[in-house]
């Protein structure tokens, strides 16, 4: 019998045969996710968060209230300044050694933080909702799983480094 065929001899097509081979490539990611290599990124990486949000407030400030831009305009022009700044320093100090290309790699980091502006969001609104929380306690609260949900993304699937 070919190795490939699964003990019915039908071969593996998705059945139980292929159930350890996922469960493998779980508990390999869950290694990679929880390693000092890991750990090392996420520290770069929450730095890197914390001035690209500091940037993208002192942005949304200057753009609102010396420019009189609309609140709603320049907090899109923030966002995507803030996340262009965390793109650039993520390929060269968090990511290093990653070999996406760039226009591609930003278009995954836009759409990873697009993932995460909806994770935010939806956390931020459940919060203000359903708990006694107040309000920037819940921002942050909510940041920290946005932020974690967006690095996953882009270590594993963006930069291929985890």
């Amino acid at each position: 019998m070919p190795e490939s065929a699964g003990a019915d001899g039908g071969g593996s097509t998705g059945g139980a045969e292929s159930r350890p081979v996922r469960g493998l490539a779980v508990r390999g990611l869950a290694v990679r996710l929880f390693s000092r290599k890991a750990a090392a990124m996420l520290a770069r990486n929450t730095v890197v968060s914390c001035g690209a949000f500091a940037f993208d407030l002192l942005l949304l400030w200057a753009l609102v209230s010396l420019a009189e831009w609309g609140k709603l305009e320049a907090a899109a022009l923030g966002f995507v300044a803030a996340n262009t700044l965390h793109y650039a320093l993520g390929r060269s100090w968090i990511f290093r050694g990653t070999e996406r290309g760039i226009a591609g790699g930003y278009v995954y980091f836009l759409i990873n933080a697009g993932i995460g502006l909806c994770v935010t969001m939806t956390l931020y609104a459940a919060f203000l909702r359903y708990t006694p929380i107040n309000y920037i306690v819940a921002r942050v609260v909510v940041s920290v799983f946005a932020g974690l949900a967006v690095f996953v993304l882009n270590a594993v699937l963006n930069f291929r480094r985890l």
